[in-house]
């Protein structure tokens, strides 16, 4: 009798997985071998991930002074140098250990009253690159001069460590993630930087009136060049110096819990920047230090240059720096950017029209691993943080448990819904919307892939591309915005920003995100300073104060917002999963679904308003009108109103079976939500 075939959890759930079992039990069994590796080393993967305890500054009370630590394998000489010795190149002299590791003891006795909190300090590395002044991969505070505009490593031992406030904050109390997706130094109307004290006083209050509970925030980590959204990350323990200190960033996640607010970060563990000067490029004088040697390490598509995930201390390094912001600053998780570059040799920038794709010489096992090792140590150190991949490609098993044969993340980004909205709103005339393409792209999910929804993010805020805001208004937006002003373009373009995200919201996944700003339609796009813009902020900032003028329209959209945040956290919308389809009229551009006892009723129409439309219904009885976009607090004609009631009746078909049946006033452009009470 021929033995059944046994296959990985993920694998039997899926048949259409069976053909490559092999390759999914074979990528689970490497990082079952190399979880097994590291736990014989050191114990736990948890404790493992400490080389933000060991590397750079490390005090030793039993020898009373300072300990600075640096993996460089393939240098030949290094030096530590700085303010407290007078920026002698070549006079502290580190020794180098059996394991690729410099080190030098500096007594306080000696040094106490010389390295003291704010020195500044770089490394002097002679490796086969030559003699190189270079900054720290540990470092945890780097600085920029005004004037030479170069960066530095800093000392940072404030004689007071900044105390916690919020010590009970867990981000599974929260609930379903309602993300709002913000960028600190462009946050404020100000043109120019702003600060971590700036979004804590400023900003954090704003996404609580909104209802928002989970902040992403962009850029943390420090990164030379201001314009790269954050991307192009040089120094990994550093938070960046430009918004302000370590202490003012942990009073923001401090305060954000003190809210109920969690704080993810958006992680860069995809590439680095390839600065030589700030960066950890060939750090110890060799090509394939934190990268492979040659075009293998390089990242043509971003040019930057890629992790060589495979190799112990890089590992080491990316771990640690997942720990650190943890267990230093208590951040809830992780948004893992690029992770589809990650994956696969060629960066995702292949159409993934086969099954075998996934599987075949184009991935990258040792990046699998490692992102598998990744989401085993979050949930290991903090068993409720959450961790979201943004990966296009559907690498299938992203979002599955790890015990199962998947790589462990918790939600992945429903990418394609924003390249949907961008398609419709450029390529297709209102009256030619196909509601059932809108459904499919909404709910074309799998079960156990948990997404987070979007409409748009930075991405599509961004010069080159639009907002839905700008696609749908464009020049209006600059004067036409006054509630006085009669403008059909307008009305529709406000309708239409207020179903999309409604839509998105209730059909698109378990959890949503909004971008900064986006929420109220922010009428600039983002353009960070730099050489073709004269170096100007006046395009990286938010204007708070349009959203917050009453005579202007941004209210509206921001009103509705908040009101549509509420009615997801009220009914625990996004906790239902996949929405039910009631109705598809597709003449009349009507889509009607439900949520337990909420009805959704959109109609896309550009006029078709039509009384007395029947909806079909599960369940007979009173519904009430609790939220439509048609309200007049929200910029709509009125013809809609909260706590209407609607009574449902009975049909009947030819062979006597009855089924209750509901009639509105369906109106074009309008999107409503009614509540059955009885």
């Amino acid at each position: 009798m021929e033995k059944t075939k046994q296959y990985m959890p993920m694998v039997e759930r899926d048949e259409w997985l069976h053909p490559v079992a092999d390759a999914v039990a074979e990528r689970h069994r490497r990082y079952l071998d190399r979880k097994e590796a590291i736990e014989k080393q050191a114990g736990s993967i948890v404790d493992y991930a400490n080389g933000y305890r060991y590397y750079g500054w490390q005090w030793d009370d039993a020898l009373c002074g300072w300990w600075f630590r640096e993996w460089l394998p393939e240098a030949y000489d290094v030096f530590i140098f700085g303010d407290f010795n007078s920026w002698q190149r070549t006079q502290l002299r580190l020794d180098k250990g059996t394991d690729g590791v410099w080190s030098i003891f500096l007594p306080d006795a000696m040094y106490g009253h010389l390295l003291t909190h704010g020195s500044l300090y770089k490394l002097h590395v002679h490796g086969a690159n030559g003699w190189h002044d270079r900054i720290p991969a540990y470092a945890t505070r780097v600085v920029q001069d005004e004037e030479s505009k170069n960066y530095t490593a800093q000392f940072w031992n404030p004689e007071k460590s900044y105390e916690w406030q919020c010590d009970d904050f867990n981000v599974a109390d929260v609930g379903s993630l309602l993300i709002y997706e913000a960028h600190v130094g462009m946050s404020q109307e100000k043109e120019g930087v702003g600060t971590y004290n700036e979004f804590t006083d400023n900003v954090l209050p704003r996404i609580k009136q909104g209802g928002y509970n989970a902040v992403q925030l962009m850029a943390i980590a420090e990164h030379p060049y201001y314009g790269s959204f954050g991307y192009h990350v040089a120094n990994f323990f550093a938070p960046s110096s430009r918004c302000g200190t370590p202490e003012e960033l942990k009073r923001l996640i401090d305060t954000a819990h003190e809210m109920g607010i969690a704080v993810i970060m958006d992680l860069v563990h995809a590439h680095y920047v390839k600065n030589l000067n700030e960066g950890i490029l060939d750090l110890d004088g060799s090509d394939h230090h934190y990268s492979k040697p040659g075009e293998a390490g390089y990242q043509q598509y971003w040019d930057s240059m890629i992790f060589d995930y495979g190799k112990g201390g890089v590992e080491h390094f990316l771990l640690s720096n997942v720990k650190y912001w943890m267990d230093e600053y208590r951040f809830d998780g992780f948004r893992f950017d690029g992770v589809t570059s990650m994956l696969y040799y060629h960066r995702g920038y292949i159409d993934f029209d086969s099954r075998e794709k996934f599987f075949d010489e184009g991935v990258d096992l040792d990046a699998i691993t490692y992102l598998t090792l990744a989401n085993r140590l979050v949930h290991d150190f903090k068993p409720t943080a959450v961790t979201i991949a943004e990966d296009v490609s559907g690498m299938p098993g992203i979002c599955s448990k790890i015990e199962d044969g998947g790589i462990g993340f918790d939600y992945r980004l429903g990418m394609a819904i924003p390249d949907f909205w961008i398609k419709m709103l450029k390529d297709t005339a209102d009256e030619d919307w196909n509601i059932w393409e809108m459904w499919s792209v909404m709910t074309n999910r799998l079960p156990e892939v948990k997404t987070v929804a979007y409409a748009e993010s930075h991405d599509q805020a961004l010069v080159g591309d639009k907002t839905i805001a700008f696609r749908l208004l464009d020049k209006l937006m600059y004067d036409s915005m006054d509630r006085k002003t009669e403008s059909m373009v307008v009305d529709r373009g406000l309708a239409l920003h207020k179903m999309i995200r409604l839509l998105t919201i209730t059909t698109g996944g378990e959890a949503y995100l909004n971008f900064m700003g986006n929420e109220f339609g922010h009428p600039e796009w983002i353009d960070f300073p730099r050489e073709g813009n004269g170096w100007s902020y006046a395009h990286a900032r938010r204007q708070w104060s349009l959203r917050d003028n009453e005579e202007l329209r941004y209210s509206f959209l921001a009103d509705f917002d908040e009101a549509m945040i509420s009615l997801v956290k009220e009914y625990d919308i996004l906790a239902d999963g996949y929405p039910y389809n009631l109705l598809m009229d597709e003449q009349n551009k009507t889509m009607v679904y439900s949520h337990r006892d909420l009805i959704f009723v959109f109609n896309w129409h550009p006029t078709a308003s039509i009384p007395d439309y029947e909806l079909p219904l599960h369940v007979a009885g009173k519904y009430e009108v609790v939220l439509s976009t048609d309200e007049e607090r929200f910029g709509g004609l009125k013809r809609q109103k909260v706590g209407e009631e609607h009574f449902s009746f009975n049909v009947e078909d030819e062979e006597g079976n009855t089924y209750p049946r509901l009639k509105i006033y369906n109106t074009s452009r309008t999107a409503v939500v009614l509540r059955r009470v009885d």
